[in-house]
């Protein structure tokens, strides 16, 4: 990945999570959303945003209401990198479950252990 393409990343991860920020109550129904990662097309067009979402009863409906709100915060994000960019990018959002993922492996590693811990006492006795 080019210096170029990186540093936009960042841009982009920091202007989305100021939206993001900024319209919680408003529009996504007071959910905490952060912008866990970004990535983009080489040519600047294209940019997939992976998103965390808590403090809701439905990850499912938030991601839709995401959805629902993309050419609003796409209109928004044109408004602050107008500068920098030839092309408002196209904007796509998926939902980061890697702190859920990652937390179900931990649970799976500590049963393993404890299943470990206790074969091995049953064979000292």
């Amino acid at each position: 990945m080019s210096t170029r393409t990186e540093k936009f990343n960042k841009e982009m991860q920091r202007e989305l999570g100021v939206i993001f920020q900024s319209k919680t109550h408003d529009w996504f129904e007071g959910a905490f959303i952060t912008v866990t990662e970004v990535s983009s097309s080489p040519d600047l067009s294209y940019v997939k945003a992976y998103l965390s979402i808590y403090n809701v009863k439905s990850k499912q409906n938030a991601m839709e209401l995401v959805n629902l709100y993309n050419k609003q915060i796409r209109k928004i994000l044109a408004g602050k990198i107008k500068n920098s960019v030839r092309i408002i990018p196209e904007l796509h959002f998926l939902e980061d479950n890697s702190l859920e993922n990652a937390l179900k492996f931990d649970k799976l590693f500590d049963q393993l252990r404890d299943e470990r811990s206790g074969r091995e006492e049953e064979n000292k006795d």
